[in-house]
């Protein structure tokens, strides 16, 4: 049969000798994009094999985007692009600075022979769910964010489950799953902990909560804070109609609201770091130098790109927790 051999003599599982001869004759030219290959049934008759083994090498070779099945056609040539090992799916719930920094840590720390194909459901349910269902059996890896999502185990157990890894949220109902995970609430306790000596300076702590995509733990974490240490305390959803005082420290998920306290600290003649406060979250370059510097609550997002792609290097299992810290600047 054309470019496929099969060879009982060699000590080689013969659905490896199918992937083998597919990627021979893509690199010699007998098989281009497009070309359509042997179906499985013609396999299994020509060589004596079971469909399961025919079929193993096909969801290998479909897996690293090399074939690809049109329903009632048969499988086509996809990709001849033979040197990689790892095609991976990534799905993010949305690009800013530090999702960019993230999946740049990641694109760093995988190897050559890796390719990342990046998506976004944008906090759409239903987006979610088409972009997974149709990346099935097309990867050998599956990065999947949540975000707010609480019940999405059905649609990611249309993955294989041992080539899924979960990222940035550790959810009840996606336990089985390796994960890469911020611990939203702890991580805000222990970073107001750690900066409890500039925040004795304040009368009153203030969180823009809007609620929506915003992880509910920063709040519960703050209120936890506020509780236990005697502080004076305050959330609201957003900035409408808030006149910013002297004595008050703010906290803000927003980067929108942040150029709005930056703007109204101005407005009001306060001075940023001594008469009111603002902690942002989730660390950019940006932030380094806006209004002399803002102090932030930021997970390292190059860390957790490292640590994903070695658990995905090294089809590695367990729950990570990845570091977070309070990033002392002017504006406290």
């Amino acid at each position: 049969m054309k470019n496929i051999q099969i060879d009982d003599s060699l000590g080689v599982p013969k659905y490896r000798q199918i992937i083998n001869s597919i990627y021979s004759a893509i690199s010699i030219g007998e098989l281009k994009m497009g070309d359509k290959i042997p179906s499985l049934n013609q396999i299994c008759a020509e060589f004596e094999l079971s469909r399961d083994t025919v079929m193993v090498a096909f969801n290998e070779l479909k897996a690293k985007g090399i074939i690809n099945s049109i329903p009632g056609k048969g499988y086509y040539i996809n990709s001849t692009e033979i040197s990689l090992d790892q095609k991976i799916f990534v799905l993010f719930d949305e690009l800013n600075a530090f999702k960019e920094d993230l999946y740049t840590s990641v694109l760093n720390s995988l190897d050559a022979k890796s390719s990342v194909d990046i998506y976004f459901h944008h906090f759409n349910y239903q987006v979610f769910k088409d972009l997974i269902s149709e990346s099935a059996g097309k990867y050998t890896s599956y990065v999947i964010m949540p975000a707010t999502f609480d019940y999405s185990a059905d649609i990611i157990g249309k993955l294989p489950k041992d080539k899924v890894y979960i990222l940035d949220r550790k959810k009840d109902d996606l336990s089985d799953y390796p994960v890469v995970y911020q611990d939203f609430e702890q991580d805000v306790y222990d970073a107001l902990n750690d900066g409890l000596d500039l925040l004795r300076k304040y009368n009153k702590l203030i969180m823009i909560f809007p609620g929506g995509k915003e992880p509910e733990g920063r709040m519960i974490g703050f209120q936890r804070f506020c509780k236990e240490k005697g502080f004076q305390s305050e959330i609201i959803r957003n900035l409408v109609n808030k006149e910013m005082k002297s004595g008050e420290a703010y906290f803000v998920p927003s980067d929108r609201n942040l150029v709005r306290l930056v703007k109204m600290a101005a407005e009001k003649n306060l001075q940023l770091g001594v008469d009111a406060g603002i902690v942002s979250f989730n660390d950019t370059m940006l932030k380094e130098v806006v209004a002399g510097g803002i102090t932030t609550i930021s997970t390292d997002f190059n860390l957790m790109g490292q640590t994903l792609a070695r658990m995905i290097q090294d089809r590695s299992t367990g729950k990570i927790r990845n570091q977070s810290s309070l990033i002392r600047r002017k504006s406290l």
